[in-house]
């Protein structure tokens, strides 16, 4: 198989990764909202998981020893996990302000 498949498969790993590793610290109230918050952590993954693994390993200083598959799964991960937070952190502000019903019909 190619690099590109293995890079693509490294990148939707720590996508996933961080979605699932989310859940542990800041649950969902519904169903609707987990599968929002999942949908908005793998795609932030996937297309910032490059990005973000390069600036980390720069402010990190680690860089040079880090191959380009853990670059992009730890970056794609924590991507996923930012955006998950993000988004859950949101939700609960504007549910505090009553900009968001607490029923959402689906629980």
């Amino acid at each position: 198989m190619s690099d590109t498949f293995w890079l693509w498969s490294a990148r939707a790993g720590g996508a996933a990764a961080g979605s699932a590793i989310s859940l542990a610290y800041l649950l969902p109230h519904s169903r609707r909202e987990a599968a929002v918050r999942l949908g908005i952590g793998v795609a932030s993954g996937l297309v910032f998981g490059g990005t973000v693994g390069l600036k980390i390993a720069a402010e990190l200083g680690i860089a040079e020893k880090l191959g380009p598959y853990e670059l992009v799964l730890m970056g794609s991960a924590a991507a996923s996990l930012c955006a998950w937070w993000t988004l859950g952190l949101l939700v609960r502000f504007f549910r505090a302000k009553g900009a968001i019903s607490k029923e959402t019909g689906d629980e």
